[in-house]
């Protein structure tokens, strides 16, 4: 489909000609774009905070649930429970404490597995991976896998469905940044896979398709490869090896931050960063109207500086169709910072079709997150 947007660049009243920085005296910068943070785009300038609501009813609404008051645990994925879904990805989030009893296998799509606690051994059709905190782990449509986990461990699942997971095309950045592709990991063919590979004994296989479970027996293990090669398989890095992009002069969207693609959805990584260095840049996330993307954030670990009452564990999602940004507390910090970066790490995954709540994320919603937008006296 043809991008032609009507595009006619125009300045009415007080505005400023650089977005994000040296914002007219007393205003409040909101950004309305298209097609996510890729598309046309407009910035007005408020007397008010665009988040000054003092009332809201129904639907349509900033929402946030508390995913580490989840306590539904299962050795299988598909036990996990469901946060998020619509009909390119799923969000479901996994308690394991011990091994996999069996196998379990996608046929619906690409999994990634985001490592929010816990570490261990992953044995697939590839080899044996090892696996801890941070971690992200692509599992190509219809590998069979386990996990056996060193200490319990809780796991973001996403699903791509029906598609595969690619990296984002980085433009004149080139492809080495954000991570060079030679960070990723693959499974290895190596003593501990052809240890457990040998085993005797029977082997069952839950494969998921059409979000239906079936179960095939095997009177062996079935991950018995003794090689491979191509360039198919699953991946790993870790968030630790994630290195930014940064203006110092001037706040990037975060689009700027996406580590994988899927089909109608983006996955990006929020990591430690310093702060912008000029005075009259903005150092926290802008107002924007998203209207074209639901926006889902899993805080990971450490201070979530444009969030107030926001922990690990716990997820935030802002559908589209209304304005949303900072939190007052950050607010009054949007021009000077009292330490030099951030120190967060949190999964954003950004979605072009609407978003249902599952039944796993509304247990534990947080009812009122909507008033946290709201100036305490």
């Amino acid at each position: 489909m043809a991008r032609d947007y009507i595009s006619y660049p125009r300045t009415e009243g007080k505005a400023s000609r650089q977005a994000h920085a040296k914002l007219p005296d007393g205003t409040y910068e909101r950004e309305l774009g298209r097609e996510g943070f890729f598309g046309p785009a407009t910035h007005m300038y408020h007397r008010n905070p665009p988040t000054g609501w003092t009332a809201w009813e129904g639907p349509l609404r900033p929402r946030a649930f508390d995913l580490s008051k989840l306590d539904q645990e299962g050795s299988s994925p598909w036990a996990a429970a469901e946060v998020l879904k619509n009909g390119a990805t799923k969000i479901r989030l996994w308690h394991t404490d011990g091994k996999m009893d069996r196998l379990a296998r996608n046929a619906d799509g690409d999994e990634l597995i985001f490592v929010h606690k816990g570490r261990g051994e992953l044995f697939c059709d590839y080899g044996h991976l090892s696996f801890e905190a941070g971690d992200y782990i692509v599992l190509p449509r219809s590998t069979m896998w386990r996990f056996e986990c060193a200490e319990p461990v809780t796991a973001l699942l996403i699903e791509n469905t029906n598609a595969t997971y690619k990296l984002p095309e980085k433009g004149l950045v080139g492809p080495h940044a954000i991570f060079d592709p030679a960070m990723l990991d693959v499974p290895a063919i190596d003593e501990a896979f052809e240890r457990q590979a040998t085993a005797n004994g029977e082997w069952r296989v839950d494969i998921k398709r059409t979000g239906e479970i079936s179960t095939v027996t095997y009177p062996y293990n079935p991950l018995d490869a003794v090689g491979w090669k191509g360039d198919l398989s699953p991946v790993r890095v870790n968030v630790r090896d994630i290195r930014p992009l940064m203006s110092h002069r001037y706040h990037l969207p975060p689009s700027a931050h996406t580590t994988f693609v899927g089909n109608r959805f983006v996955v990006c990584t929020f990591v430690p960063r310093p702060f912008e260095t000029d005075e009259d840049a903005l150092k926290v996330p802008f107002f924007h109207n998203n209207d074209d993307y639901d926006e889902v954030i899993f805080y990971h670990a450490g201070a979530f500086f444009s969030r107030d009452n926001i922990h690990p564990g716990m997820v935030t999602f802002h559908p589209a169709g209304f304005t949303h940004g900072p939190h007052p507390k950050a607010l009054e910090k949007a021009f000077k910072q009292s330490k030099p970066g951030t120190d967060e790490y949190a999964v954003m995954i950004d979605t072009r079709d609407p978003l249902e709540v599952g039944e796993g994320a509304a247990s534990v919603e947080w009812a009122d997150y909507h008033k946290s937008w709201q100036v305490k006296d």
